[in-house]
């Protein structure tokens, strides 16, 4: 069940904190920085913590976790740590904060070794050191931050259990979108995608993952849409794409349907036979059995065959961000290789100035013995 006591919390996030800090100590680093704020998001933040956003978290060699949260009473109700402290009490000065909670953590270093963010700009980063003159201060491309990204490609059976809630409610809504294609209460845009707002806040998500996509066959050729949705008519004769995802307790799903109305070109016929054809291929090739660069290759190679061209990769994982490591494309890295407790997106697709656009996205967990797919988006025909 997604619903856990905030004592299995404790010991959910425990057990992700306990990996980080046997890469702190086998790195000989005493603490790693995390920073939250308006210009960067990290979700390493919710990972670790449970709070949503506007934080700073510190995570020390031995587990201990002090963290000093914008918002005082979310962070006193929501999140797990060891120590809080607020961050006006530093007037919301991330270097002062961050300063004051290292000497305030010292007894559970194994080093002064500190890691800062890596989203930290040049200047900052000299701010950072220059007033942590008694640590060692380092900001790699390749070190704790990269590792807890490395981390988040595999997810625990929490991180499961709410992907999927996500994606079912997700499929609640297409459903009803269905229906309201077909009884005309839905006739626009405008229509569907708050059709999709409200939807997802009556079943106890937080948001949608991203801005929805709605396209009528006027607009579909692009891959994504701008304006995200208008007053267009959606769906209308011809191919209408449809992209969005909700959130539950952090997590994203991430599906795209396309819908066939009216008799179609030959042209446009094609189209989504190929598709299909591409997503059903590259489905069989979602296993731990295979590298990321065969699915994404296969989908091109079908594509190719017809003188055609997806002009976007296969898919990514998904989880606290709607696009996460891996991506699933012919320049990932050629050894590696879908591992069980992924969750990636399948979603190939076409695009045509003149017929319009089609794509086909499900979400799909990797598993021991395969694979399961945990949306049902789908292309549907109206007559």
């Amino acid at each position: 069940m997604t619903n856990k006591t905030k004592e299995e919390m404790q010991n959910i996030y425990a057990q992700r904190k306990i990996k980080l800090s046997d890469y702190l100590q086998k790195e000989n680093l005493g603490c790693c920085v995390f920073i939250d704020n308006e210009e960067h998001r990290d979700p390493a933040l919710n990972y670790f913590s449970g709070h949503s956003s506007d934080a700073i978290l510190l995570i020390f060699s031995d587990g201990y976790s002090i963290l000093i949260p914008w918002d005082e009473n979310l962070a006193k109700q929501n999140a797990t740590f060891d120590k809080l402290i607020p961050f006006t009490r530093y007037k919301c000065k991330d270097i002062e904060a961050t300063k004051a909670a290292l000497n305030l953590g010292g007894s559970h270093k194994c080093s002064d070794k500190v890691e800062l963010p890596t989203a930290l700009t040049y200047p900052e980063y000299l701010r950072f050191v220059d007033s942590l003159n008694m640590y060692q201060c380092r900001c790699t491309e390749h070190g704790a931050h990269e590792y807890v990204k490395e981390l988040r490609m595999i997810k625990d059976e929490y991180e499961i259990e709410c992907t999927k809630e996500a994606a079912r409610i997700g499929d609640l809504i297409i459903d009803k979108i269905e229906e309201g294609i077909k009884n005309n209460s839905i006739q626009t845009e405008m229509d569907v995608a708050l059709l999709i707002e409200r939807e997802c806040r009556i079943h106890g998500c937080q948001r949608t993952g991203f801005d929805t996509l709605a396209a009528g066959p006027s607009r579909s050729f692009a891959i994504h849409a701008f304006p995200g949705y208008t007053s267009a008519k959606w769906p209308d004769v011809g191919l209408s794409i449809l992209d969005f995802g909700v959130v539950y307790n952090g997590y994203t799903s991430d599906t795209t349907v396309t819908v066939a109305k009216g008799e179609l070109s030959e042209e446009q016929e094609k189209q989504l036979e190929l598709v299909q054809t591409a997503y059903d291929e590259c489905l069989k090739l979602y296993t731990k059995e295979h590298t990321i660069v065969e699915a994404a290759k296969k989908a091109d190679s079908v594509f190719a065959k017809a003188k055609m061209k997806m002009p976007h990769s296969l898919g990514h994982a998904i989880g606290l961000e709607i696009h996460e490591a891996p991506r699933v494309s012919t320049k990932t890295d050629n050894s590696l290789k879908f591992q069980p407790g992924m969750i990636l997106t399948l979603e190939p697709g076409l695009y045509d100035a003149k017929n319009g656009g089609c794509r086909l996205e499900n979400d799909i967990l990797i598993t021991e013995d395969g694979n399961q797919v945990i949306s049902n988006s789908r292309i549907i025909r109206i007559k």
